[in-house]
């Protein structure tokens, strides 16, 4: 995979600091790449019988659910981390601020007063606003009732508008991937449906970079699905805490470090 990506994924993964691997153009690419080698060193032979990614996550998991070659997904998440990063770096100051709690129809009418988009909607309760770096700012000093306002270290306003340059970047380097069909259920971020070809899956991939993340009608994909066990890539841990909440009573393993692999590896045999 570090061949695809003009990124040392080895080296950021190992020994760059925090700083360093916050740059989008860097995390990006180090996200999928590990995402793809630990859901690899997970499933061996096995095919699971459903494959989700989160945000950038989706490109891994189109790699896993066979839709394409892990290189490709490397290839891809690169352009496209240098498109958000061009992206955000060109427009006016923007930022991500989570939102935890408080009434969901008021918190998304305070979003839509202050011109903010609830790009990413993640269920249980929360809610990641984005746009102007000023809007933000007034949504953290006047948060909705009941809510927690929790400002994101992030480079800008990723799945809103602000993005559209980085749709055209992404559009016309997909535009040479070769696609194959999913082997396996694999669900959409734009909608939680289940994609069926890998033209499709790719074109979704491509739009969402500009448009929110549905990941709680995901979950509710997954519940109607009938999924019985859940492991979540490295690194792990968000996903799966949001599944605490909206997936309760499924067993799920989050694959934080090497040490999390025989829970993971015993979940997977005990659903299988």
């Amino acid at each position: 995979m570090s061949e695809a990506t003009n990124v040392d994924l080895i080296a950021h993964g190992t020994t760059s600091d925090a700083d360093t691997i916050r740059d989008t153009a860097v995390a990006q690419p180090l996200l999928v790449a590990t995402a793809i080698a630990t859901g690899r060193a997970v499933l061996g032979d096995t095919t699971p019988g459903l494959v989700a990614g989160h945000s950038v996550g989706e490109l891994g998991a189109a790699a896993l659910a066979g839709v394409i070659s892990d290189a490709e997904a490397i290839r891809l998440v690169t352009v496209r981390g240098d498109a958000m990063a061009a992206a955000a770096a060109g427009a006016e100051p923007t930022s991500m601020a989570a939102v935890l709690g408080g009434d969901e129809a008021e918190v998304l009418a305070r979003l839509e007063a202050l011109g903010l988009t609830p790009a990413n909607m993640n269920g249980g309760g929360q809610i990641v606003a984005a746009g102007a770096k000023a809007a933000i700012e007034a949504l953290l000093a006047d948060a909705p009732t009941r809510a927690r306002v929790i400002e994101l270290q992030v480079a800008g306003a990723f799945h809103t508008s602000y993005m559209a340059p980085a749709v055209a970047a992404l559009e016309a380097a997909a535009s040479a991937t070769v696609t194959h069909d999913p082997r396996t259920a694999l669900l959409s971020n734009a909608d939680g449906a289940t994609v069926t070809t890998g033209a499709d899956a790719l074109a979704r991939i491509v739009r969402q970079v500009a448009s929110p993340v549905r990941w709680d009608l995901c979950q509710a994909r997954m519940l109607e699905l009938g999924v019985t066990g859940i492991i979540e890539v490295a690194p792990g841990g968000v996903l799966t805490g949001l599944a605490k909440r909206s997936l309760k009573g499924i067993p799920a393993v989050a694959l934080k470090s090497p040490d999390d692999l025989d829970a993971a590896k015993a979940l997977l045999e005990e659903h299988a």
